[in-house]
């Protein structure tokens, strides 16, 4: 009988506990994701996890649609609610790359008709240190058969007169403010004399995706879009009836949810956007290019660069984007909830990795989902 040298058996035995962990890492995230399909905590959700050349991890299941028992699949597209203030930001430094803007000055200095001091920056605007209201609840929606008539200017006018007074004085305290980047929108069409949404699809949405169905601020393919739903027998369902009037933005119940109807979000500055996991995924890869056709290396820094109060007191927001830190590797994120959806993006750009994941069912928090599955496939550093 032949004996097998040492070496050898040690060398397969390395080999297969590589396979194995490659297998549990691919295994575990994918285990955490369908026990909240089978237990009944989403319709669907999409998870992708990548770098800039390809896709590491890839999970999407669940139903799209639960009365009609669409599921779920590449093309499919969510609202992102709060992701799109990622894009706003990056298009007032697309215009201060430009010079057509200075961040570091007053807003009014551009936009005469901004409704709050002259001592309120752009940046302080970008980093939610502005002092701006954030009044709640915000009326946030729009029937998509109410959209050719929705005058967005008007319905913000009105919520700035209710809301005239700042809350603290400028880079004094950071305080989120959805009001702040419907003023940025405003801030964009007076530079550039187009509508915020033109802007966007323009410099941003054409360059990283040429596809404006699988991103953008339209429902143009509504059988590919997902219905987003509330959870029936819950608390926050009593309460979002004192947010909305339930009648006229939701549908019979399907099941243990209640799907919303069709709508777009009042405020597309500050969470506009609508689109498929695979679109968002390209705007990220294209921000972790280091030949990144969307802004110069050095603007982009200015993006991932955290703000610090005037008491130089660290706030753990860079220009609309979240600094954090999971399993020891820095990341930049944003996410985006609402009614009907809830939404993750990161960047982690020590690795050079992103990752996403989407939900079809109501989010009001930031739940750093991305920490329970990211792990698996970054581990400390």
């Amino acid at each position: 009988m032949k004996t097998i040298p040492v070496f050898f058996l040690i060398l397969a035995l390395l080999n297969s506990c590589n396979s194995k962990k490659i297998i549990t890492a691919m295994n575990e995230p994918d285990s955490i994701l369908i026990r909240l399909i089978e237990k009944n905590k989403t319709p669907s959700l999409q998870y992708i996890i990548f770098d800039k050349d390809s896709i590491i991890h890839r999970f999407h299941s669940g139903f799209a649609d639960i009365k009609s028992r669409k599921k779920a699949d590449e093309s499919t597209t969510y609202h992102a609610y709060s992701v799109t203030k990622t894009f706003t930001a990056l298009a007032i430094l697309q215009l201060a790359e430009k010079g057509d803007l200075d961040v570091n000055l007053s807003v009014k200095k551009y936009y005469p008709d901004f409704p709050y001091s002259s001592d309120i920056t752009i940046r302080q605007l970008l980093t939610h240190t502005a002092g701006i209201p954030n009044p709640l609840p915000l009326s946030w929606i729009h029937l998509t058969s109410e959209h050719q008539s929705f005058d967005s200017k008007s319905f913000f006018k009105n919520i700035f007169i209710r809301n005239n007074k700042v809350k603290s004085e400028p880079n004094e305290k950071f305080r989120y403010s959805n009001l702040g980047y419907v003023l940025l929108g405003q801030l964009i069409e007076e530079v550039t004399g187009m509508t915020y949404e033109k802007y966007i699809q323009d410099h941003i949405l054409k360059i990283v995706h040429d596809q404006f169905h699988e991103l953008g601020f339209t429902i143009d393919n509504p059988k590919q879009h997902a219905k987003g739903y509330h959870k029936q027998m819950s608390i926050s369902n009593w309460i979002l009836g004192l947010m909305i009037n339930k009648r006229k933005y939701m549908d019979n119940a399907e099941g243990k949810w209640k799907p919303f109807k069709d709508f777009y979000i009042n405020g597309a500055a500050y969470g506009g956007l609508i689109g498929t996991p695979d679109a968002f995924m390209k705007y990220i890869r294209e921000l972790l290019k280091s030949d990144c056709r969307l802004i110069s290396e050095d603007y982009k820094k200015m993006i991932f660069t955290e703000n610090h109060t005037k008491d130089n007191e660290a706030t753990g927001m860079c220009l609309s984007w979240f600094k954090g830190q999971m399993n020891s590797n820095l990341y930049f994120a944003h996410a985006g909830g609402g009614g009907g959806y809830y939404c993750e993006l990161r960047i982690y750009p020590d690795p050079g990795i992103g990752s996403l994941i989407m939900f079809n069912r109501t989010g009001m928090r930031n739940e750093r989902f991305l920490d329970r599955v990211d792990k698996f496939f970054l581990g400390p550093r």
